[in-house]
Protein backbone atom coordinates (compact mmCIF):
# COMPACT_ATOMS: atom_id res chain seq x y z
CA UNK A 1 0.00 0.00 0.00
CA UNK A 2 2.30 2.52 0.75
CA UNK A 3 4.31 1.57 -2.21
CA UNK A 4 1.00 2.31 -4.29
CA UNK A 5 0.89 5.64 -2.74
CA UNK A 6 4.17 6.21 -3.37
CA UNK A 7 3.49 6.04 -7.24
CA UNK A 8 0.46 8.03 -7.36
CA UNK A 9 2.04 11.01 -5.57
CA UNK A 10 4.49 10.84 -8.03
CA UNK A 11 2.76 10.42 -10.96
CA UNK A 12 0.42 13.68 -9.75
CA UNK A 13 3.94 15.79 -9.43
CA UNK A 14 5.02 14.95 -13.14
CA UNK A 15 1.42 15.95 -13.86
CA UNK A 16 1.46 19.41 -12.61
CA UNK A 17 5.06 19.90 -13.75
CA UNK A 18 3.94 19.07 -17.18
CA UNK A 19 0.88 21.38 -16.80
CA UNK A 20 2.97 23.74 -15.58
CA UNK A 21 5.47 24.04 -18.42
CA UNK A 22 3.11 23.95 -20.55
CA UNK A 23 1.33 27.02 -19.55
CA UNK A 24 -1.82 25.48 -17.89
CA UNK A 25 -2.93 25.57 -14.34
CA UNK A 26 -4.62 28.43 -14.96
CA UNK A 27 -2.25 31.12 -14.85
CA UNK A 28 -1.88 33.73 -17.55
CA UNK A 29 0.54 33.87 -20.69
CA UNK A 30 4.04 35.35 -20.51
CA UNK A 31 4.53 38.40 -22.79
CA UNK A 32 6.57 37.46 -25.90
CA UNK A 33 10.23 38.23 -25.93
CA UNK A 34 11.30 41.63 -27.27
CA UNK A 35 12.30 40.87 -30.84
CA UNK A 36 10.64 37.25 -30.72
CA UNK A 37 8.14 35.82 -33.18
CA UNK A 38 4.84 37.95 -31.96
CA UNK A 39 7.04 41.14 -31.70
CA UNK A 40 5.48 43.68 -33.91
CA UNK A 41 6.52 42.47 -37.69
CA UNK A 42 8.24 39.76 -36.20
CA UNK A 43 9.09 36.76 -38.44
CA UNK A 44 8.23 38.69 -41.71
CA UNK A 45 10.60 39.21 -44.70
CA UNK A 46 10.25 43.06 -46.13
CA UNK A 47 11.89 43.64 -48.99
CA UNK A 48 13.38 47.63 -49.76
CA UNK A 49 14.27 48.96 -52.93
CA UNK A 50 15.90 52.37 -52.74
CA UNK A 51 16.25 54.90 -55.63
CA UNK A 52 20.46 54.10 -54.92
CA UNK A 53 22.34 52.54 -52.42
CA UNK A 54 25.54 54.95 -52.95
CA UNK A 55 24.52 57.94 -51.48
CA UNK A 56 24.44 59.51 -48.00
CA UNK A 57 20.53 60.68 -48.08
CA UNK A 58 19.65 56.60 -48.80
CA UNK A 59 22.83 55.36 -46.05
CA UNK A 60 19.95 56.88 -43.94
CA UNK A 61 17.36 55.38 -45.23
CA UNK A 62 18.94 51.89 -45.25
CA UNK A 63 19.56 52.10 -41.48
CA UNK A 64 16.36 53.40 -40.42
CA UNK A 65 14.94 50.26 -42.10
CA UNK A 66 17.33 48.00 -40.98
CA UNK A 67 16.89 49.49 -37.52
CA UNK A 68 13.52 48.45 -37.04
CA UNK A 69 14.25 44.88 -38.53
CA UNK A 70 16.51 44.30 -36.05
CA UNK A 71 14.74 45.36 -33.30
CA UNK A 72 12.00 43.77 -33.96
CA UNK A 73 12.50 40.30 -35.66
CA UNK A 74 11.86 41.30 -39.27
CA UNK A 75 14.24 40.31 -41.94
CA UNK A 76 15.17 43.26 -44.39
CA UNK A 77 16.57 43.02 -47.15
CA UNK A 78 17.36 46.44 -48.82
CA UNK A 79 18.98 47.42 -52.25
CA UNK A 80 18.87 49.69 -54.86
CA UNK A 81 20.55 50.63 -58.07
CA UNK A 82 24.00 52.40 -58.42
CA UNK A 83 22.50 55.42 -59.41
CA UNK A 84 19.54 57.42 -59.40
CA UNK A 85 19.64 57.39 -62.85
CA UNK A 86 19.95 54.15 -63.21
CA UNK A 87 15.52 53.03 -64.33
CA UNK A 88 16.37 50.00 -65.74
CA UNK A 89 18.45 48.23 -63.32
CA UNK A 90 15.63 49.28 -60.37
CA UNK A 91 12.98 48.41 -62.62
CA UNK A 92 14.46 44.75 -63.36
CA UNK A 93 14.77 44.52 -59.13
CA UNK A 94 11.37 45.41 -58.91
CA UNK A 95 10.01 43.04 -61.32
CA UNK A 96 12.21 40.07 -60.37
CA UNK A 97 11.27 40.76 -56.44
CA UNK A 98 7.50 40.99 -56.49
CA UNK A 99 7.49 37.40 -58.25
CA UNK A 100 9.68 36.23 -55.01
CA UNK A 101 7.54 34.47 -52.60
CA UNK A 102 9.74 35.11 -49.39
CA UNK A 103 9.06 38.31 -49.38
CA UNK A 104 5.58 39.38 -47.04
CA UNK A 105 5.81 42.85 -48.05
CA UNK A 106 7.35 45.61 -49.96
CA UNK A 107 8.74 49.26 -49.42
CA UNK A 108 9.88 51.15 -52.80
CA UNK A 109 10.97 53.99 -53.52
CA UNK A 110 10.30 54.81 -57.04
CA UNK A 111 13.22 56.69 -59.81
CA UNK A 112 10.09 56.04 -62.33
CA UNK A 113 6.52 56.26 -60.67
CA UNK A 114 4.73 55.73 -63.59
CA UNK A 115 6.76 52.86 -64.02
CA UNK A 116 6.50 51.21 -60.75
CA UNK A 117 2.77 51.73 -60.68
CA UNK A 118 2.41 49.66 -63.94
CA UNK A 119 4.77 46.90 -62.53
CA UNK A 120 2.71 46.83 -59.28
CA UNK A 121 -0.71 46.17 -60.64
CA UNK A 122 -2.68 43.83 -59.18
CA UNK A 123 -0.18 42.74 -56.66
CA UNK A 124 -1.97 41.52 -53.34
CA UNK A 125 1.29 41.39 -50.72
CA UNK A 126 1.29 45.21 -49.08
CA UNK A 127 3.67 47.64 -50.87
CA UNK A 128 4.12 51.14 -49.63
CA UNK A 129 5.68 53.82 -51.50
CA UNK A 130 8.79 55.86 -49.22
CA UNK A 131 9.83 58.79 -50.07
CA UNK A 132 8.69 59.57 -53.29
CA UNK A 133 4.54 58.97 -54.12
CA UNK A 134 3.15 56.16 -56.45
CA UNK A 135 -0.09 56.83 -57.64
CA UNK A 136 -1.68 53.14 -57.55
CA UNK A 137 -4.47 51.54 -55.90
CA UNK A 138 -1.68 48.70 -54.63
CA UNK A 139 -0.06 51.36 -52.54
CA UNK A 140 -1.14 50.80 -48.95
CA UNK A 141 0.94 54.35 -47.32
CA UNK A 142 2.89 57.11 -48.75
CA UNK A 143 5.75 57.94 -45.94
CA UNK A 144 8.03 60.34 -46.39
CA UNK A 145 8.42 63.81 -45.92
CA UNK A 146 5.57 66.76 -46.52
CA UNK A 147 7.69 69.14 -48.10
CA UNK A 148 5.27 71.69 -48.55
CA UNK A 149 4.91 72.08 -44.40
CA UNK A 150 8.39 71.29 -43.97
CA UNK A 151 9.55 74.39 -46.31
CA UNK A 152 7.31 76.32 -44.70
CA UNK A 153 8.45 76.06 -40.94
CA UNK A 154 12.31 76.25 -42.75
CA UNK A 155 10.82 79.68 -44.04
CA UNK A 156 9.51 81.12 -41.09
CA UNK A 157 13.50 80.13 -38.92
CA UNK A 158 14.67 82.25 -41.80
CA UNK A 159 12.38 85.32 -41.62
CA UNK A 160 12.88 85.42 -37.43
CA UNK A 161 16.94 85.31 -38.41
CA UNK A 162 16.39 87.95 -41.02
CA UNK A 163 15.16 90.01 -38.49
CA UNK A 164 17.71 89.41 -35.93
CA UNK A 165 20.48 90.29 -38.77
CA UNK A 166 18.76 93.42 -38.65
CA UNK A 167 16.85 93.80 -42.24
CA UNK A 168 13.57 96.07 -42.00
CA UNK A 169 12.94 94.74 -46.03
CA UNK A 170 12.57 91.03 -45.20
CA UNK A 171 12.52 89.77 -49.10
CA UNK A 172 13.25 86.37 -50.26
CA UNK A 173 14.35 84.32 -53.59
CA UNK A 174 14.24 81.09 -54.55
CA UNK A 175 16.92 79.35 -56.16
CA UNK A 176 14.57 76.07 -57.62
CA UNK A 177 15.01 72.61 -58.45
CA UNK A 178 13.21 71.24 -61.91
CA UNK A 179 10.39 73.17 -63.12
CA UNK A 180 6.99 71.41 -62.92
CA UNK A 181 8.80 68.68 -60.35
CA UNK A 182 6.35 67.68 -57.63
CA UNK A 183 9.04 67.72 -54.92
CA UNK A 184 10.08 71.10 -56.00
CA UNK A 185 6.73 72.37 -56.67
CA UNK A 186 5.91 71.84 -52.69
CA UNK A 187 8.91 73.19 -51.31
CA UNK A 188 8.27 76.58 -53.78
CA UNK A 189 4.57 76.52 -51.80
CA UNK A 190 5.96 75.94 -48.48
CA UNK A 191 8.37 78.88 -48.21
CA UNK A 192 6.36 81.15 -49.80
CA UNK A 193 3.49 80.83 -47.29
CA UNK A 194 6.41 80.37 -44.45
CA UNK A 195 8.44 83.83 -45.51
CA UNK A 196 4.59 85.77 -46.27
CA UNK A 197 2.53 84.38 -43.24
CA UNK A 198 6.32 85.42 -41.25
CA UNK A 199 5.61 88.78 -42.73
CA UNK A 200 8.24 89.00 -45.68
CA UNK A 201 7.80 89.30 -49.01
CA UNK A 202 8.50 86.18 -51.83
CA UNK A 203 9.25 87.36 -54.68
CA UNK A 204 8.13 84.56 -56.80
CA UNK A 205 8.71 86.86 -59.96
CA UNK A 206 12.27 86.41 -59.32
CA UNK A 207 12.65 82.42 -59.02
CA UNK A 208 15.66 81.08 -60.47
CA UNK A 209 14.97 77.59 -61.83
CA UNK A 210 18.34 76.23 -61.51
CA UNK A 211 17.65 72.23 -61.59
CA UNK A 212 18.90 71.32 -58.66
CA UNK A 213 22.49 71.53 -59.68
CA UNK A 214 25.46 73.49 -57.74
CA UNK A 215 26.61 74.98 -61.44
CA UNK A 216 23.52 76.22 -62.50
CA UNK A 217 22.69 78.09 -58.42
CA UNK A 218 26.23 79.28 -58.70
CA UNK A 219 24.79 81.52 -62.01
CA UNK A 220 21.64 81.86 -61.02
CA UNK A 221 23.18 83.37 -57.84
CA UNK A 222 25.65 85.78 -60.16
CA UNK A 223 22.29 87.46 -61.78
CA UNK A 224 20.24 87.75 -58.77
CA UNK A 225 23.22 89.57 -57.12
CA UNK A 226 23.72 91.55 -60.51
CA UNK A 227 19.70 92.56 -60.04
CA UNK A 228 19.56 93.53 -56.77
CA UNK A 229 23.42 94.95 -55.70
CA UNK A 230 21.91 96.32 -52.04
CA UNK A 231 20.97 92.87 -51.04
CA UNK A 232 18.41 90.63 -50.71
CA UNK A 233 17.50 89.09 -46.79
CA UNK A 234 16.55 85.81 -47.69
CA UNK A 235 18.43 83.05 -50.42
CA UNK A 236 15.67 79.84 -49.95
CA UNK A 237 17.17 76.92 -52.53
CA UNK A 238 15.02 73.25 -53.11
CA UNK A 239 18.39 71.76 -52.17
CA UNK A 240 21.71 72.17 -49.90
CA UNK A 241 24.64 71.80 -52.63
CA UNK A 242 22.62 75.01 -54.14
CA UNK A 243 22.28 77.04 -50.86
CA UNK A 244 25.97 76.16 -50.41
CA UNK A 245 26.58 77.06 -54.29
CA UNK A 246 24.88 80.28 -53.73
CA UNK A 247 26.38 81.15 -50.37
CA UNK A 248 29.89 80.59 -52.22
CA UNK A 249 28.89 83.07 -54.66
CA UNK A 250 28.18 86.28 -52.62
CA UNK A 251 30.89 85.39 -50.39
CA UNK A 252 33.01 88.68 -50.10
CA UNK A 253 30.35 91.00 -51.17
CA UNK A 254 29.42 93.23 -47.75
CA UNK A 255 25.63 93.70 -49.06
CA UNK A 256 25.21 90.12 -48.86
CA UNK A 257 26.96 89.21 -45.80
CA UNK A 258 24.19 88.87 -43.56
CA UNK A 259 21.62 86.88 -45.75
CA UNK A 260 20.10 83.87 -44.71
CA UNK A 261 21.04 81.06 -47.18
CA UNK A 262 18.20 78.63 -46.57
CA UNK A 263 18.66 74.83 -48.01
CA UNK A 264 17.11 71.42 -48.05
CA UNK A 265 17.84 68.42 -46.70
CA UNK A 266 20.00 68.67 -43.89
CA UNK A 267 22.85 66.33 -44.74
CA UNK A 268 26.41 66.14 -43.17
CA UNK A 269 28.06 68.21 -45.84
CA UNK A 270 25.25 71.12 -45.15
CA UNK A 271 26.02 70.70 -41.11
CA UNK A 272 29.63 71.57 -42.11
CA UNK A 273 28.79 74.04 -44.18
CA UNK A 274 26.24 76.01 -41.62
CA UNK A 275 28.99 75.59 -38.79
CA UNK A 276 31.63 77.12 -41.15
CA UNK A 277 29.39 79.88 -41.94
CA UNK A 278 28.38 79.38 -45.37
CA UNK A 279 24.81 78.15 -45.44
CA UNK A 280 23.08 79.22 -43.06
CA UNK A 281 20.17 76.75 -41.95
CA UNK A 282 18.60 73.73 -43.63
CA UNK A 283 15.28 72.00 -43.25
CA UNK A 284 16.72 68.44 -42.58
CA UNK A 285 14.44 65.56 -43.82
CA UNK A 286 14.42 62.92 -41.50
CA UNK A 287 16.04 59.88 -43.50
CA UNK A 288 16.47 57.40 -41.02
CA UNK A 289 12.79 57.74 -39.43
CA UNK A 290 11.35 57.57 -43.04
CA UNK A 291 12.74 54.06 -43.45
CA UNK A 292 12.47 52.76 -39.96
CA UNK A 293 8.72 53.93 -40.12
CA UNK A 294 8.20 52.80 -43.57
CA UNK A 295 8.94 48.87 -42.25
CA UNK A 296 7.52 49.58 -39.19
CA UNK A 297 3.95 50.74 -40.91
CA UNK A 298 4.55 47.79 -44.02
CA UNK A 299 4.61 45.02 -40.94
CA UNK A 300 1.18 46.69 -39.80
CA UNK A 301 -0.68 46.47 -43.33
CA UNK A 302 0.94 42.32 -43.41
CA UNK A 303 -0.87 42.11 -40.17
CA UNK A 304 -4.07 43.84 -41.60
CA UNK A 305 -4.33 46.67 -40.09
CA UNK A 306 -5.26 49.67 -42.08
CA UNK A 307 -2.81 52.47 -42.23
CA UNK A 308 -2.90 56.39 -43.16
CA UNK A 309 -2.70 57.45 -46.43
CA UNK A 310 0.59 59.78 -45.48
CA UNK A 311 2.76 58.92 -43.16
CA UNK A 312 4.87 61.89 -42.06
CA UNK A 313 8.34 60.99 -41.12
CA UNK A 314 8.95 64.66 -40.05
CA UNK A 315 11.43 67.87 -40.71
CA UNK A 316 13.31 69.88 -38.35
CA UNK A 317 15.66 73.20 -39.11
CA UNK A 318 19.46 72.68 -38.85
CA UNK A 319 21.04 75.90 -37.50
CA UNK A 320 24.22 77.10 -36.10
CA UNK A 321 22.97 76.38 -32.60
CA UNK A 322 22.40 72.02 -33.46
CA UNK A 323 24.49 72.10 -36.46
CA UNK A 324 27.18 69.80 -34.47
CA UNK A 325 24.44 67.69 -33.16
CA UNK A 326 22.66 66.77 -36.04
CA UNK A 327 26.06 65.91 -37.69
CA UNK A 328 26.77 63.75 -34.52
CA UNK A 329 23.90 61.92 -34.83
CA UNK A 330 23.82 61.14 -38.57
CA UNK A 331 27.70 60.29 -37.98
CA UNK A 332 26.01 57.93 -35.23
CA UNK A 333 23.37 56.18 -38.33
CA UNK A 334 26.26 55.58 -40.61
CA UNK A 335 28.05 54.20 -37.98
CA UNK A 336 30.99 56.50 -37.62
Amino acid sequence: MKLRKLLALLLAGLMVFALAACGGGGGGEEAPAEGGEEAAGGGKTIDVILKTTSSEYWGYVQAGAEAYGKENGVTVEVKGPPSETSFDEQQNMIETDLNDDKYDGYVIAPLQSDTVATLIAGKEKPILAVDTKIEAPEIKSFVGTGNEEAAKLGATKAVELAKERGWEKIQCIEIAGVQGDQTNEARFAGYKAGVTEAGGEFLDGETQYADGTADKATTAMEAIMQNHPEGVAIICANNDDMAQAAARAAAGNDAWKNTVFLGFDGTLSACDSILAGEETMSVAQMAYEMGYKAVEACCKAIDGEELEAFIDSGADVVTPDNAQERKDTLNGYLGK
